[in-house]
Order: structure tokens, then sequence, then C-alpha cells
């Protein structure tokens, strides 16, 4: 009885880890400095409750930021420093369509041309990418999805995004991220 009362909760628990987070901030540990990051899961409820099970399952420890192009975005979140892919849960359905915008400093999914094909990429803009909207919902149209915003040391990320790379946007140093972690509801 004890076992099944266990595995309630638990359950229960890794159900509601964004909702259990009224402002979830996340804090990101990189080799270069480190971000604090808002998440709105009333905007995107289901990619921020996707992205904190990544984090809190300590699944971007040791990932790195595999792709870096100055005065655009850099991402990571899928790859550690030996460019191996880590495993993945299934993709999520795009939240694209939630009214926030892939501005400055704001942090959205990674996909494939699938538009619902997200899983643990992830993404900080180092400029207004508009390009990266949504539009209307049609492969070309869907965006994609916004889901939290820098809200400090988001001179971390624009250093990382002018750092040289190989020519195929991985940078020639490697961009660890120590780890992410849910750290306490503060504003900078």
């Amino acid at each position: 009885m004890m076992k099944l009362k266990m595995l309630t909760a638990t359950l229960m628990l890794a159900m509601s880890v964004s909702t259990a987070w009224a402002k979830p901030f996340v804090e990101i540990k990189t080799n270069k400095g480190t971000m604090l990051v808002e998440l709105y899961p009333e905007k995107a409820p289901k990619t921020v409750d996707n992205f904190l099970q990544y984090v809190t399952s300590h699944h971007y420890d040791g990932t790195i930021f595999h792709r870096v192009i100055s005065n655009f975005m850099i991402q990571g979140g899928g790859m550690d420093k030996d460019l191996n892919e880590r495993p993945t849960r299934p993709p999520i359905r795009n939240e694209a369509d939630n009214g926030l915008t892939n501005s400055f400093a704001s942090i959205a999914m990674a996909r494939t041309g699938d538009p619902h094909s997200a899983t643990s990429q992830f993404y900080i803009n180092v400029a207004n990418n508009t390009s990266l909207n949504h539009s209307e919902k049609s492969d070309r149209g869907w965006g994609y999805c916004v889901f939290g915003k820098v809200v400090k040391g988001m001179e971390v990320a624009e250093h990382i995004s002018h750092l040289p790379t190989d020519g195929g946007d991985l940078p020639i140093q490697t961009i660890l991220i120590e780890y992410i972690k849910v750290v306490e509801d503060k504003k900078p």
C-alpha cells in the first residue's frame, strides 16, 4: 500500500512540474557565464512542461550549444561535447500560435521541418527574428514556439553568438551547458 501511495505521489509530481511553479525560472550555467530565464507556462503550457521535465531529469547537463549564428541565435540542448545526440522523449505539439514572438532574448523550441517535431533542443534569440514567428497553421507558417525570456545574463548569449565557428555554425571552442536548474521565483 505504501509503495502504491509513493508511486501515485511521484506520478502526480511528474505530471504537474510546470503547474507547481507559478512563474518558473531556470538558471542556465555555461562555461561562458550564467543566464536566468523566466518561463511562460500560461502561454505555452505543454512546451514549458516538456522543457522542465528535461531540466528536472538533468538531460541538459553536459550538453552544448552546437549551433551559433551571429546576430541570429544560439541553439543547444540536444548533443554532448562529442556531438552525440541525447535520447529524447516523443515530440510535442507546436504552441507557436500563443502570441509570443521570437524577439531579442526570447527562448524558443528548435525543431525540424515538421512543425510538431520539437523535443529537447532550444534556442535563444540574439536578434528580433520575426521570420520565425507563427503566421498560419501550415508547414511553412507554424513558426517556432517561444516559451520564455532571458531576464538576466543576456550578454552571455550575445558573446556566445559571436564566437568563431567551423563554417557549419558549430563553435570552434566547446560551449558547454554545465547545468540547467529550476531556481526560486525571482526577478533580476
